[in-house]
């Protein structure tokens, strides 16, 4: 696939815009180790979801006070950590194109709003107006609620976008939008199954209709 054309664009960050891999591996394996969680675990149903989600699912026993201290931890020092962060091949052109053509652009992430513009600057990917972060969602990925809101925001009916997506809980939320889906990297699954797919952004053209 090398043209894309959609009337709105969803970008998934980590994963999708943004390799911050070595960076998120070092800072959940030393969390699990710390709190009794194998990291392969958590680092596999991390992927994609909310901090708070992951923490809640595998510490269940630790009050919501203690859940969030532990979250404000785990942000406050993914936040200092830009080291190794670069960008998917490709992303900041096609991201910038798509901008100073004036296209509908969003950006959907489970990272909180603070975290996911450190990133994106270290990786040199243009931030849109239009982002929508953790704390602007009641409930995060799987549930599909981020990227509707990012459509409506963008003033772009959800099934004229196209989300661009990596991770398992993030291609679920975007299938169940009701947008059209383009899979980004290696990841496959039943949710996959039948999705176009891009390696990364190199050779990829993007338009708005």
């Amino acid at each position: 696939m090398d043209e894309i054309e959609a009337a709105g664009y969803l970008f998934d960050m980590d994963g999708t815009l943004v390799d911050s891999t070595a960076v998120v591996e070092s800072v959940w394996t030393a969390f699990g180790l710390r709190n009794g969680v194998d990291p392969g675990a958590l680092l596999a149903y991390a992927h994609g979801r909310q901090a708070v989600d992951t923490v809640a699912h595998f510490l269940p026993a630790v009050s919501v006070e203690e859940r969030d201290e532990l979250v404000r931890g785990l942000v406050a020092e993914e936040v200092t950590r830009t080291d190794g962060i670069v960008e998917i091949p490709g992303a900041a052109e096609l991201v910038d194109g798509l901008l100073s053509d004036g296209a509908p652009v969003a950006v959907v992430t489970s990272a909180p709003r603070e975290l996911a513009v450190a990133r994106m600057r270290a990786a040199g990917v243009p931030v849109p107006s239009v982002l929508v972060a953790a704390e602007d969602v009641a409930r995060g990925k799987p549930d599909p609620q981020g990227y509707l809101l990012a459509a409506e925001r963008l003033r772009v009916p959800i099934g004229e976008c196209v989300v661009l997506e990596d991770a398992e809980a993030g291609l679920v939320a975007a299938v169940a939008s009701g947008a059209r889906v383009i899979v980004v990297g290696e990841h496959t699954s039943a949710t996959t199954a039948g999705l176009p797919r891009l390696a990364d952004y190199r050779g990829v053209s993007a338009t708005a209709h």
